[in-house]
């Protein structure tokens, strides 16, 4: 790489301090004091590497298939429903907010919700639940989108060598769901706005297609958080952002944390996996099986790049590849 020279470049990194530690909380990662990636590299001259990572994400093939991955409903007629990669935008505007008025490295959490579904399968929560079953009932581990998302940052995206992504942005990735917490408050931001978001959308989503009528929505719920989508992040952001603020760590309140988690079983119960879900359930799974068994049992993969390979499909790729080995 040529040497570059400039006045906004020679001094870029020692501004970025400088303003860093003017204004972030003591709580905040600091750009430059990342622990590190797998590969060491020179680091780029206008870019922190948290701002290097994100870019990195967004350039990456795994985010571009987003647009084409399902949130909730396979296939649907309308353009106006969500994607997998609608979801990230949503959820990482939503963190950004949050750590903007925390004080916390905005970069750091926008590049950790940009990556964080890169790793979903087709299908939505149906097709993650499919290839799950598969996996077991091959004696393998299951599957579970966090931990895939990591794959395709250090192992699959650029033909196997991965985007050398910093430890900071990793951990939240691997660590936006499942029984540990992120060690950064950036990666915690994530954690809890990702369900604002897609709890919020979703219903949005469920209204529009059919499947939910307004007043069908719980009322006790609707009463403290609020009786649009709007209002609901609103009332979540506010909460998570003061309570947040006075406990010096990423937390929301017992009324509001648990009138969100109360909507979220709702939702499982009513749209994720309620029973209007049976037929198109079954059909995902008929479909995530019918590949699975081809790849594994007719093509000859082994289980880790048959999930690879399947884990990496849109729904459309998915579809149609299923369609063609009948």
């Amino acid at each position: 790489m040529p040497e570059l020279a400039g006045r906004v470049a020679d001094a870029f990194e020692s501004l970025v301090r400088e303003h860093e530690e003017r204004w972030l909380s003591p709580l905040a990662v600091r750009s430059y004091e990342s622990r590190g990636r797998n590969l060491p590299e020179e680091e780029c001259r206008l870019r922190t590497p948290f701002q290097r990572d994100r870019d990195r994400i967004v350039h990456s093939k795994a985010f571009r298939r987003l647009r084409h991955k399902t949130q909730v409903f396979v296939d649907p007629e309308g353009d106006h429903f969500r994607t997998r990669l609608t979801h990230t935008l949503e959820t990482t505007g939503i963190a950004r907010g949050v750590a903007r008025a925390l004080r916390l490295n905005e970069d750091l959490v926008e590049a950790v919700g940009l990556g964080h579904d890169l790793g979903h399968p087709p299908f939505g929560h149906a097709g993650e639940q499919a290839l799950d079953e598969l996996l077991r009932e091959r004696g393998g581990r299951g599957f579970r989108h966090n931990e895939h998302s990591l794959r395709v940052v250090e192992r699959l995206e650029r033909d196997g060598r991965g985007l050398n992504l910093t430890w900071e942005v990793r951990d939240g990735i691997l660590k936006h769901t499942g029984p540990d917490e992120p060690e950064t408050l950036e990666g915690k931001i994530v954690r809890i706005v990702d369900r604002v978001a897609y709890i919020n959308h979703d219903i949005d989503d469920a209204i529009r297609a059919g499947i939910l009528d307004p007043k069908d929505l719980p009322a006790d719920e609707l009463a403290v958080l609020g009786a649009t989508g709007s209002r609901r992040i609103d009332t979540l952001v506010h909460d998570l952002v003061e309570t947040s603020a006075a406990a010096g760590d990423i937390v929301q309140s017992d009324e509001i944390g648990g009138a969100m988690l109360a909507l979220r079983a709702f939702m499982f119960d009513h749209v994720y996996l309620g029973p209007h879900t049976a037929e198109e359930h079954a059909r995902i799974r008929r479909t995530v099986r019918r590949i699975f068994e081809h790849l594994v049992d007719e093509r000859g993969d082994d289980l880790e790049h048959a999930t690879d390979y399947l884990a990496g499909m849109t729904d459309r790729f998915a579809l149609t590849f299923a369609a063609e080995l009948d």
